[in-house]
């Protein structure tokens, strides 16, 4: 049997971060290169599975037991990694038994990765840790969820004394990029409920997301000689900062925590003729999800007042919902999951998502789908690094939810 270590440095090592700017599902041909890869091991270990045409893998595995009306119980993760960073060449670092110090990152000179700039690590002082090298995210967003189902997987298979209902597999391309599940069919992969393996730290449990949405701003300035600018340049990229600068300066990513919202300003560009901004909106209430596109919005027409009708144009688009609306009904699937996590010896820690998952939007398409730790910490970005015990304790989670539904307790 393979070990999960090796399974999600086999994984990891594969190329498949997301792309915005496509227009095709999945986004990036390359994510196609792990999802047949889980495909064909799914295939390999004796369970029925499928990829069809816009990336989404399907694997069933059929009941052991004669208990009559045991749901069907499904386990998400998505392939992609976040276009934040690039998750080409991946060079992961293995630290056994981290003594509490600053860890090299040595594919940079003189970067590190330090307890005094993310305490989180001290909380996991003796385990083993996975980092990256500084050239790379990791991708345990989320492919340590991939890891972690197919560890799963594998036992089942290997263990045919091991009692399970209807278990329903699922992988899914283009998470981070808000387009996870847009034609995932819930009546084909036929769950009763399901969960996703995309939580960060050891015992996160999540029910409650954000609302979301994605707003594109375009601003048109005019390019004149700056000799003889006066009265007559607008210039597009100062225009850009004003608009910024209207946004409240406090309701940031880097100010806010909790169930706080944000704005978040994740790209700009353009010349003093044409200038571009790209933010992501994000709140846990409803009321105040939709304010703050007003608010948006509200920017921008102040910027057209001021400069001239067309000067700013705003495209907001909503991308997901938080999913509490639709998971609170069947709140004993999150009990399910609370007494999973202790009898791994997993403090469970109960919150809100600050962000989103394929869950969310599966639980608005009929498949309540709470959110589950899998290990990983400092997602999208260079300081990545996931505690491979937590990995371990993830699949041993799964194991157990599918035995507490087998069992009817």
């Amino acid at each position: 049997m393979e070990k999960l270590k090796d399974r999600f440095l086999r994984y990891v090592a594969v190329d498949t971060q997301s792309c915005e700017e496509s227009e095709s599902q999945p986004s990036s041909a390359k994510q196609l290169n792990l999802l047949r890869q889980l495909r064909d091991e799914l295939l390999a270990m004796g369970v029925e599975a499928q990829l069809d045409e816009y990336g989404y893998v399907m694997g069933r595995i059929a009941s052991n037991i004669d208990t009559p009306h045991v749901p069907k119980i499904g386990f998400i993760a998505h392939v992609d990694t976040s276009p934040d960073a690039s998750g080409a060449n991946v060079k992961p670092q293995i630290i056994e038994n981290y003594d509490g110090g600053d860890i090299a990152l040595k594919g940079v000179d003189g970067l590190y990765l330090k307890p005094s700039e993310f305490p989180e690590l001290l909380a996991h002082k003796g385990k083993t840790l996975i980092t990256t090298d500084g050239t790379t995210l990791l991708g345990a967003d989320d492919k340590a969820g991939v890891a972690e189902i197919m560890d799963a997987v594998q036992y089942i298979c290997a263990h045919p004394e091991y009692k399970h209902g209807e278990i329903r597999i699922g992988f899914t391309p283009d998470e981070e990029i808000g387009r996870g599940v847009v034609k995932f069919d819930v009546k084909k992969f036929d769950a009763d409920y399901a969960y996703t393996m995309d939580g960060g730290d050891l015992g996160e449990l999540e029910f409650e997301n954000f609302n979301a949405a994605a707003a594109s701003i375009r601003i048109q300035g005019r390019n004149v000689h700056p000799g003889y600018a006066k009265g007559k340049m607008k210039n597009a990229l100062r225009i850009a900062m004003e608009l910024d600068s209207l946004l409240p300066a406090e309701q940031k990513p880097e100010y806010t925590e909790g169930y706080d919202g944000f704005y978040h300003l994740i790209g700009m560009g353009g010349t003093v003729e044409e200038a571009t901004l790209s933010y992501i909106i994000r709140d846990h209430d409803l009321l105040l999800y939709e304010h703050r596109k007003q608010v948006m919005q509200d920017c921008v027409d102040f910027i057209n007042r001021k400069y001239g009708e067309g000067t700013a144009t705003a495209e907001i688009k909503h991308q997901y919902f938080n999913m509490r609306k639709e998971v609170e009904p069947h709140f004993f699937i999150v009990e399910k999951a609370k007494q999973a996590m202790e009898m791994a010896g997993v403090k469970p820690k109960v919150q809100p998502i600050r962000g989103g998952t394929d869950g969310a939007n599966l639980s608005y398409m009929g498949l309540p789908c709470p959110n589950i730790f899998a290990g990983g910490l400092n997602f999208h970005g260079k300081m990545e690094f996931v505690p491979l015990e937590s990995m371990e304790a993830a699949s041993q989670v799964i194991l157990n939810i599918i035995s507490l539904f087998a069992k009817g307790v």
